[in-house]
């Protein structure tokens, strides 16, 4: 049997990803740069390399039935711009690339909700609702992605890639290690979010999204990208039921995005006085104001996607973090 190539292996989706495809015991091969937690487990086969670099990548798609496509860096600093679309649009291109130049079956790329389901109103966005450049132009990760679904689906038409594509909402659930998604959260218990944004989200639990793209490459159908998520509840519902689970204080006061950033300097100064320290960026401060909602039902027509009770995913999101000594 060949080997089915995972990109991204080490990140919060892509272990879950792996856990659940060594329980169908398929033999596996991982990209990865360096040391990882699956170096020596039986069944999986390490491929050291970078997504950038096109010839390690076109040798560990060599010889695969199947790829999933996860790899990929998040950062809302706008001075790591290069490297996002370095990673996101390069390294799509090297998969896509190799997939094709190898003939491999099928594809999985994962991308994100946000370069489709994201707006200033509440709307409810469906895998129809295109692209939203203008909204997110100035947000490198979002933008970074749309560039590279566009790449990826270009080769699909053009050229025939077997492509599907998974977009998630906000990943919550326990197991990441790299606080890369569950970073809000993280913030709201160390006591950083001070009013309630204006806008709202859409998120599902890591082990279900998982669950979504593994069928996605079982059954979801060439061409199509599915949007993953669960419920569209706003920021102040959100932090309300988290801060209720962790015993912590919900703010009182709810403030639009314009008045937090105008705050947001004299904060950071006036916060260390005190011993504290105020850590949210202008750009997580501008994402709070829009409204990231979406249905997820082709996802569960097609794909049978299923989503835990919420309050199970962040009382173990909660509790995976303070585990950790993060918060």
């Amino acid at each position: 049997m060949k080997p089915t190539l995972i990109t991204g292996a080490t990140g919060f989706l892509g272990k879950h990803l792996v856990e659940r495809l060594l329980g169908r015991q398929e033999p596996l091969r991982l990209l990865c740069r360096g040391q990882s937690l699956w170096d020596n487990v039986p069944g999986i086969e390490i491929a050291r390399g970078d997504i950038t670099d096109a010839a390690a990548v076109d040798t560990a798609v060599q010889g695969c039935a199947r790829v999933y496509h996860l790899a990929g860096i998040v950062s809302r600093d706008p001075k790591d711009a290069p490297q996002l679309f370095r990673v996101h649009v390069e390294g799509t291109r090297n998969v896509c690339e190799s997939a094709l130049r190898h003939a491999v079956d099928r594809v999985v790329a994962v991308s994100s909700s946000g370069t489709i389901a994201v707006s200033k109103e509440p709307i409810v966005h469906n895998e129809n609702s295109g692209f939203k450049k203008e909204t997110v132009k100035h947000w490198a990760y979002y933008a970074s992605k749309i560039a590279a679904e566009e790449l990826a689906f270009d080769m699909h038409r053009t050229r025939g890639l077997p492509l599907v594509t998974v977009n998630p909402a906000l990943i919550l659930g326990p197991g990441d290690d790299r606080n890369s998604s569950t970073g809000d959260l993280i913030h709201l218990l160390r006591g950083q979010i001070l009013t309630y944004p204006t806008g709202g989200m859409s998120f599902i639990d890591a082990r279900d999204a998982a669950a979504a793209t593994l069928t996605a490459m079982d059954r979801g159908r060439l061409g199509e990208r599915y949007l993953l998520g669960g419920p569209n509840v706003t920021f102040k519902s959100l932090i309300r039921d988290v801060s209720r689970l962790a015993g912590l204080k919900p703010p009182l006061l709810t403030s639009p995005a314009w008045l937090s950033l105008a705050c947001a300097p004299l904060l950071r100064r006036l916060m260390p006085l005190i011993g504290r320290e105020f850590t949210l960026d202008n750009e997580t401060i501008e994402l709070s104001g829009h409204f990231w909602y979406l249905d997820a039902s082709k996802a569960v027509r097609e794909l049978g996607l299923t989503t835990r009770d919420p309050m199970v995913t962040f009382r173990e999101t909660i509790d995976d973090i303070r585990a950790r000594g993060v918060a």
